[in-house]
């Protein structure tokens, strides 16, 4: 299984703004820590507030910050939040998607709920406290502090 780019950097913005403890940040400072694309992050950071993870501010001033305590935030409901399970294989498709001729009698599909809510039950046993135990590891490899982010 592969996590799509997005939620790659959504879980990469929870884990800058819980390791570096930035009350609020910007989508540049993330982009330029990370040097990730930019125009994905504003799509990503609109997402997480949408979803409740973050809290955004628009404006002069404005920025985003984390809406939860890290404590309170699974690794698990943040790829729920970005991720359609649904489409690992198309008999999962949305209703109204190609059918596979041998739907009715295959097992597949089963089996690929059952792996996938496995997947999601681990990830589920993991905050984003938990991720981002090393944080003064990890602000010194995003770089934090030497003028390229705040």
């Amino acid at each position: 299984m592969r996590l799509s780019t997005h939620t790659d950097y959504a879980l990469r913005v929870l884990v800058y703004l819980a390791s570096t403890g930035v009350p609020t940040t910007t989508v540049a400072s993330v982009a330029e820590a990370y040097a990730i694309s930019r125009n994905h992050l504003v799509k990503v950071v609109h997402r997480l507030g949408t979803l409740g993870f973050v809290r955004t501010a628009r404006g002069r001033g404005g920025g985003f910050g984390l809406a939860r305590r890290p404590e309170a935030i699974t690794v698990g409901e943040v790829v729920r939040g970005f991720e359609d399970h649904r489409s690992l294989v198309e008999c999962l498709a949305e209703p109204g998607g190609r059918r596979c001729r041998i739907a009715p009698a295959c097992g597949l599909a089963g089996a690929v709920v059952d792996a996938t809510n496995a997947f999601l039950a681990v990830l589920d046993g993991y905050t984003l406290a938990d991720i981002t135990e090393r944080r003064s590891a990890l602000v010194a490899l995003l770089d934090v502090g030497s003028g390229h982010a705040p």
